[in-house]
């Protein structure tokens, strides 16, 4: 099958196609906050219905997709849960950040995080920790609730609209910590829409009283985001000035990061 006009030039020629289609439906259910019907899954991709359901069909039967009949929707199964705990199991991601957030502590000399989302909360997975400096309630296995760090509130502010939704759907969704931070839907993604505007998220004493954080978004090659990178900071000793400094180094390291891993920011996506 001959490609279309319309490929862009990083698409190759050739090769096949029906793996790089089933391989879009697992990808676009990924995305999503939970089971999906067929039709919206033609529909997003723009493949003919039958195609999709003989997609579907092999995915089933292979162990990579569920069928819901009752609520005539399609998941992710077995098999694509068995790749990601291999996943982690390898942690290429994890692998590839080390040496980037060495070289980010080299440079600001405060302690430098990785954090993926898991739900509505935040994972760390890896930290380095700058000489001198006292340890971090942010250490690596530890999962805080994702409104209040810096690194799920930049993961959160690059997701569409309805999965933040999904995740945070009432005042019960919100943990705290300290009493501060985002309470209400309405207030989360006015701190996301300033992220999203900055390119950076922040929080300061949301995790920790007295430290602060900045972190930026790290990219798969779709552009969605599959993790932070974040700065942490004794609040009282960082003007604004040297803020903006660290914003600029942590959003450099969150690219160089990105680039590592194949990824593309949403801008190239």
């Amino acid at each position: 099958m001959a490609a279309s006009a319309d490929d862009g030039p990083s698409k190759p020629r050739g090769g096949v196609p029906a793996a790089r289609q089933a391989l879009a439906v697992l990808q676009a259910m990924a995305r999503q906050p939970g089971p999906v019907p067929a039709a919206a899954l033609a529909r997003d991709l723009g493949l003919p219905r039958s195609t999709t359901y003989h997609l579907l069909a092999e995915l089933v039967t292979a162990g990579f997709v569920v069928h819901l009949p009752e609520e005539r929707r399609y998941g992710l199964g077995v098999s694509a849960f068995e790749l990601g705990t291999a996943y982690l199991r390898q942690e290429p991601l994890a692998r590839l950040a080390r040496p980037v957030l060495g070289r980010l502590v080299d440079a600001v000399g405060h302690t430098a995080h990785l954090a993926v989302l898991h739900g509505r909360e935040v994972l760390y997975v890896v930290e380095e920790r700058a000489p001198g400096r006292p340890p971090l309630v942010t250490d690596v296995g530890v999962r805080l609730p994702a409104q209040l760090t810096a690194s799920g509130r930049i993961v959160l502010a690059h997701l569409p609209a309805p999965h933040v939704r999904a995740l945070f759907p009432d005042a019960g969704a919100f943990v705290e910590r300290h009493g501060t931070g985002p309470a209400s839907l309405s207030a989360l993604r006015r701190v996301l829409s300033e992220a999203r505007q900055v390119g950076y998220a922040t929080e300061d004493g949301h995790v920790t009283p007295g430290f602060a954080s900045v972190a930026a978004a790290v990219y798969d090659h779709s552009g969605h985001p599959v993790a932070g990178v974040a700065v942490t900071f004794p609040s009282e000793v960082v003007d604004t000035d040297a803020r903006t400094r660290l914003a600029l180094r942590v959003t450099r390291a969150a690219a160089e990061l990105t680039r590592r891993i194949g990824g593309r920011s949403p801008a190239r996506a």
